[in-house]
C-alpha cells in the first residue's frame, strides 16, 4: 500500500509542529548559551545554573528564599530543591529566621562568594561573546520574555 502524496503523516505534521515551536528552540537557545557558559565558568568548579543561583542570591535585596522564588520564576520548593547543592557543598546558606519560623533566608557563604568573584570575570567575557553574537536576534532578553508573557493567548475552548 503507498501512502498518498496529499496527506500528511503523523511524522511529517510533528516534524512540522517541533520546527515551528518557539519554546523548543528557545530551549535549544538556552541548552547551547549554557555550554558555552559552562565552558567559561568550569575551571572554577561553577556550572552557569550554579553561577546564576549564586548572582541571584548575591545580588538580592531580599533573601527570602519566597522572594529570590519569585525573581527566579519558581516556585520556593522548586527553588529549595534547586539549592540544595548548593547548600551540600558549603557555597550557600539556608536558615529559619527565628523572628518568624515560616520565613527561610539564603545567604552565600565566603567559599561561595569567593567561587562567584573567581567565575565573574570569564563569564562575562563569554556573555558579552554570546550577546554580540545574538544582538541581531535581541538586546534585551528580558524584554523579549515579557513579550512572550503577554503575547495574546488563543481561546482553548473554542471549537
Amino acid at each position: 500500500m503507498v501512502k498518498s502524496a496529499s496527506r500528511p503523516s503523523l511524522r511529517t505534521d510533528a516534524g512540522r509542529a517541533l520546527a515551528a515551536d518557539p519554546a523548543w528552540s528557545l530551549r535549544a537557545l538556552a541548552r547551547a548559551a549554557s555550554r558555552r557558559l559552562d565552558a567559561a565558568t568550569g575551571e572554577t568548579g561553577l556550572g552557569s545554573a550554579q553561577f546564576a543561583l549564586l548572582c541571584l542570591i548575591a545580588s538580592a535585596r531580599d533573601d527570602r528564599l519566597a522572594d529570590l522564588a519569585a525573581r527566579a520564576g519558581v516556585d520556593p520548593s522548586t527553588l529549595s530543591r534547586t539549592l540544595a547543592p548548593l547548600e551540600r557543598d558549603g557555597w550557600i546558606e539556608i536558615a529559619v529566621v527565628e523572628a518568624d519560623r515560616r520565613r527561610r533566608a539564603v545567604w552565600l557563604t565566603e567559599t561561595g562568594a569567593t567561587r562567584l568573584a573567581a567565575a565573574l570575570p570569564a563569564y562575562r567575557r563569554e556573555a558579552e561573546a554570546l550577546s554580540a553574537a545574538l544582538s541581531a536576534v535581541a538586546t534585551d532578553w528580558r524584554t523579549l520574555a515579557g513579550a512572550v508573557e503577554r503575547a495574546p493567548r488563543l481561546d482553548t475552548n473554542a471549537n
